[in-house]
C-alpha cells in the first residue's frame, strides 16, 4: 500500500502514489491518469473544499481523503 501526503496538487499526489505502489516511473504509467479520471476536476475538488474521492485505477483502489492524503492499494493489472 502506498500513501502520499498532500503536496498541493492532488492529481500529482495520485500519480506519485500509484507509481510508488506499482514500482513504475510516474511518466510511464499506463494508462495515463487523465484517461481514467478528469485530473482538472480532481484538482478543483480539493482546491474548492475538502471531499473524499475513491476510484479504481488499473485494478488498484485509489482513495483521496478530505485532507488530500492519497492511498493506493490492490493487486493491479486487472
Amino acid at each position: 500500500m502506498a500513501v502520499q501526503g498532500s503536496s498541493g496538487q492532488v492529481s500529482i499526489d495520485v500519480i506519485e502514489a500509484i507509481a510508488d505502489e506499482t514500482g513504475t516511473d510516474p511518466l510511464r504509467l499506463e494508462p495515463p491518469l487523465y484517461e481514467v479520471v478528469d485530473t482538472d476536476a480532481l484538482d478543483a475538488i480539493y482546491e474548492s473544499g475538502a471531499a473524499t474521492v475513491e476510484f479504481e485505477y488499473d485494478g488498484h483502489s485509489v482513495v483521496i481523503d478530505d485532507d488530500g492524503t492519497v492511498t493506493v492499494d490492490g493487486e493491479g493489472g486487472v
